[in-house]
């Protein structure tokens, strides 16, 4: 596979609720002391999209963070290829289908999946995303157009493809529409500042960010519900109802991570956590939690 889509390091941070009928929030801003790893290239920047309609060839293996057209056309038989689209936070994708031809009985193959998958692992994991994962792929060669527009539960969707015969290919569009509630997101940029709101529901939800980061958490808002969890907290967060917990790993799977903190309580900001690529972490806050 392509250095550009190797995951160096990968820290995600996961906000698990409790049922409860106010809305919680968390608000956090990141920051990285170097150059983002290589499975975002240069590439991905969105200046590439200054003229609209954007309009591009789709290589075997590739990475778009951009809205436009995109065309795949084989010069030769390609039998293991991909393509990763990563919006914005607050952003659905939806992939439609303005062209196939492809060979489906010869072997052919064109998949939609809901969600990344790198070196066996899924994101959102199977535990956070409300489909089954069997749900979450859309093969082309069962539904044909009829249904040829297809969106994404969270800011990346992704597409598997197999072109034997020359010349054959397919034509596609991307486009994103807003999200008012993102639950499970990858962050495409080294820094900034992102709301996490989970109104009403009863979910898992993470925010994952593949650099070596700084966190600051500026505020942190939890329901408390007696008895009542998604999820067990790895640490100090037994029974108490909503919590967070900060992860860290190498791949992309949230339940194969190692978890570094449990966060029990609400506070007021400002709270600082410093993850490197060994796991390691620092914390420098001013509050208790």
């Amino acid at each position: 596979m392509s250095p550009n889509f190797k995951l160096q390091c990968h820290f995600i941070l996961i906000f698990l609720t409790a049922l409860r009928g106010e809305s919680r929030y968390l608000e956090l801003r990141e920051a990285a002391d170097y150059d983002p790893f290589l499975l975002f290239s240069a590439n991905l920047k969105r200046e590439l999209a200054g003229e609209q309609p954007y309009r591009r060839a789709l290589r075997c293996l590739d990475m778009l963070s951009l809205q436009g057209q995109f065309t795949f056309t084989a010069d030769r038989p390609q039998l293991h290829c991909a393509a990763f689209f990563i919006g914005e936070p607050e952003e659905f994708i939806t992939i439609h289908y303005d062209q196939v031809s492809i060979d489906c009985q010869g072997g052919d193959f064109l998949k939609v999946f809901d969600g990344w998958i790198l070196k066996g692992e899924k994101f959102p994991s199977s535990q956070d995303h409300p489909l089954p994962t069997a749900e979450r792929y859309i093969d082309f060669c069962e539904t044909g157009l009829s249904r040829r527009s297809i969106r994404s539960s969270q800011n990346v969707a992704m597409i598997f493809f197999r072109v034997r015969e020359p010349g054959n290919g397919f034509t596609l569009t991307i486009k994103t529409d807003p999200n008012l509630f993102p639950c499970n997101v990858i962050s495409q940029t080294p820094n900034g500042k992102f709301t996490l709101v989970v109104p009403h529901q009863h979910r898992n939800c993470s925010f994952s960010i593949i650099y070596p980061v700084v966190i600051k958490i500026s505020d942190l808002t939890l329901g408390h519900v007696n008895g009542l969890q998604l999820k067990k907290s790895s640490a100090g967060c037994e029974g108490i109802g909503d919590f967070v917990e900060l992860l860290g790993g190498t791949g992309l799977d949230p339940s194969k991570m190692i978890p570094l903190a449990d966060l029990c309580y609400p506070f007021h900001g400002p709270a600082q956590m410093k993850v490197g690529c060994d796991n390691t972490w620092k914390t420098h806050k001013s509050c208790d939690f």
